[in-house]
């Protein structure tokens, strides 16, 4: 995967991150400075005045508002005030509400997302050096100061009293009897839990910021690498980003070839060396010197020179991701800490359920056999980077020339893209007038990083489509990373404008946007107008989404441990974090990896960039992948961009309602499992 990420807008942030009750009793205090007497007093004369069937949401919502009440709010008196001046009981005044708070959240959501968006463009798109205003601009938060200003005028009180909160169980429990438009009302009391103050957000953004530039730099020139016996194996020109450069030329070498071999030993010596922080600092991003990652030599000019390690910069950005959130974890009273605000508020899952289903996959014995089989294939012995092992996909017989060159045939540059991307929706089954409809809505721009899809945030914006696009046009791997992230930009617009309700707008989680990227993704050369005949195709396919997720758990597994050990460590050093998450990455492999490698203490599961610019985002890779897995086996026989449409019309539902409405069955790894072992037997020649 590159940057897949569907990029969280400040104002999105702001409303989603939760709080926690286990903050200073001082902040606490502020908090709660409206008296059990008096909320009961409300909810007493809200009843008597509207009718005991608004109990409920009397209740409720009174109770979740005194929570959030401070004395700069008002008095006891004016909170009395407001509550029974404020509740709306009539049901169609309700819905009115309703729409007039959907509208303006819309338009200023949007707003700030377009505000975001422009500013981060220097450092998002490939528009030459970054400068320091640059990053001072692209760390601004416009809308740090949003939810105090809602607290302060009452906006934020008028919407908690009249849509209150429901918690992530109450939703599952009760979700499958509402309506539509119970739903969005749910959704609704879903923006205002929390009262973070601006500083701890624009202080987010500012190191969210930072280490997400930090990895955009993070550039290894190949063609100054050279081996033990002075051989430089990659062209002068290439110039990758770390993870996912490396990890994704590492991938195009499994040719056979005892060249392509070397080089995939060489590029997982770069990603050791990236990991324990031994890596030159002088050798990163910088063509003016040779690198050899065996010996750790460097030369200028044909001499060795003396350098520095990389002084674990890589685990302070990670370090300073995680105080910044820690700093949200006093501010409201539903999700204690950064890793329930990820998972149970961001994924609407908690953290030990993904972790169980991870482990259920990558645990299960079954996966010795599919590494047997790869080991097979390769003609040798599995090594650790065959984590990465590629040879699952239909065009690892067509040599990656090839692709490049008619890939830049094709697309010599974004606009070129952009113009063609209703061909491509045609071939996945839109209509023509469909496919230029939704292909209206998105822009293609090249991107500095590896690639992400910036979605809107109103229906009157576009989506972003970013990926890295070569001088000399397209290539097969940016037309891939463009390929996954015009699942997300279809996502995006199919899940904003198709929807019934702006409140629910989007998917579950972000790995549900990933699921449809990856079966984008996965159709890459169809794209291309490549057909193939294997018989062994739908196999193959099979085998690698597992393959695949098999991998990225292990990664996903190590970013949640060590999430819990900072959690545990909060005044760790970088060097004790460095130290701690290679023994973590270890540990995963040696549990879950070594059996089928045969190969125990490698570090390799904590070499990926997400972990440090992208906190605790890992995780919604491998359920996208259980998840895309489900989509293909319900969409076999059937119009797939119907079936899309339909899909992600859904909207915002829990996890658990959307699998069920959109393809009958829970979340689960044992669908990919059964499948996988019945596609290793058939590849193996066994029944």
């Amino acid at each position: 995967m590159k940057k897949h990420i569907k990029l969280f807008t400040i104002a999105t942030m702001m409303f989603v991150i939760g709080c926690t009750n286990s903050g200073s009793k001082k902040k606490q205090t502020e908090m709660n400075v409206i008296p059990d007497k008096t909320i009961e007093q409300v909810i007493s004369q809200l009843t008597d005045k509207h009718g005991n069937e608004h109990l409920s949401l009397i209740d409720r919502g009174t109770r979740q508002a005194a929570a959030l009440w401070t004395k700069e709010d008002g008095s006891e008196e004016t909170f009395v005030s407001f509550c029974l001046d404020s509740y709306v009981a009539d049901p169609a005044e309700r819905e009115d509400l309703f729409n007039s708070l959907s509208r303006n959240y819309e338009f200023i959501w949007g707003h700030f997302n377009q505000m975001m968006l422009e500013l981060n463009k220097p450092l998002h798109l490939d528009w030459g050096p970054i400068k320091p205003v640059d990053i001072l601009f692209g760390s601004y938060a416009p809308a740090a100061h949003l939810t105090e200003d809602f607290y302060k005028n009452k906006v934020a009180f008028l919407t908690i009293l009249n849509f209150p909160f429901y918690s992530l169980d109450e939703k599952n429990e009760h979700g499958q009897k509402w309506t539509r438009e119970e739903w969005a009302y749910a959704r609704m009391g879903d923006v205002f839990t929390s009262r973070i103050p601006a500083d701890i957000i624009q202080n987010m953004s500012r190191v969210g910021t930072i280490s997400d530039n930090y990895i955009s730099e993070y550039n290894i020139v190949m063609g100054q690498l050279v081996n033990d016996e002075g051989e430089k194996l990659f062209p002068d020109n290439l110039r990758l980003i770390t993870h996912w450069g490396l990890r994704d030329e590492l991938k195009a070498h499994y040719d056979g070839t005892p060249e392509g071999l070397k080089k995939q030993r060489m590029i997982y010596q770069v990603m050791q060396r990236i990991i324990d922080q031994s890596i030159p600092e002088k050798v990163i991003n910088n063509q003016e010197v040779e690198w050899n990652p065996f010996s750790n030599d460097v030369k200028k000019d044909g001499k060795s020179i003396m350098v520095e390690p990389e002084p674990n910069t890589r685990y302070r950005h990670l370090l300073d991701n995680f105080l910044a959130r820690e700093k949200a974890d006093p501010y409201a009273p539903s999700y204690p800490t950064a890793i329930e605000r990820a998972f149970e508020q961001g994924l609407e899952l908690s953290m030990d359920e993904v972790e169980s289903v991870f482990i259920e996959l990558v645990g299960d014995p079954m996966m010795q056999e599919v590494g047997a089989l790869i080991s097979q294939r390769l003609g040798r012995d599995l090594e650790p980077f065959d984590i990465w092992y590629d040879g699952f996909k239909a065009r690892s017989g067509i040599p990656e020339t090839e692709l490049d060159k008619l890939v830049t045939g094709k697309y010599p540059d974004a606009e070129a893209l952009e113009q063609g991307m209703p061909d491509l929706l045609v071939k996945l089954g839109y209509s023509r007038s469909r496919a230029e409809e939704i292909s209206s809505k998105i822009v293609v721009e090249g991107a500095r990083g590896a690639g992400h899809a910036w979605g809107a945030q109103m229906r009157s914006q576009y989506s972003h489509l970013r990926t890295r696009i070569a001088e000399g046009g397209m290539t097969y791997n940016g037309f891939n990373i463009a390929a996954h992230e015009l699942g997300h930009n279809v996502e995006q617009t199919v899940s904003l404008h198709d929807v019934d309700y702006y409140l629910m707008n989007g998917v579950p989680n972000t790995a549900f946007t990933e699921a449809l990227a990856f079966i984008f993704q996965t159709r890459d050369l169809e794209l291309l107008g490549i057909s193939s005949d294997d018989p062994m195709l739908e196999h193959l396919k099979t085998l690698d989404i597992l393959w695949g997720t098999y991998e990225i758990m292990g990664v996903s597994l190590v970013d949640m441990q060590v999430w819990r050990w900072m959690y545990e460590n909060p005044k760790a050093s970088p060097r004790q974090l460095k130290e701690q998450t290679m023994k973590i990455a270890i540990d995963v492999w040696n549990n879950y990896y070594a059996p089928v490698f045969g190969i125990k203490d490698t570090p390799i599961l904590a070499v990926y960039s997400h972990m440090i610019s992208y906190p605790l985002y890992l995780s919604a890779y491998p359920l996208g992948h259980l998840i895309e897995f489900q989509i293909e086996e319900h969409v076999r026989g059937k119009v797939l961009a119907n079936e899309i449409d339909r899909i992600f019309s859904l909207g915002r539902l829990t996890p658990v309602h959307w699998m069920q409405e959109a393809v009958g069955t829970p979340l689960s790894a044992r669908p990919l499992l059964d499948a996988g072992k019945k596609s290793a037997a058939a590849l193996n020649g066994t029944k």
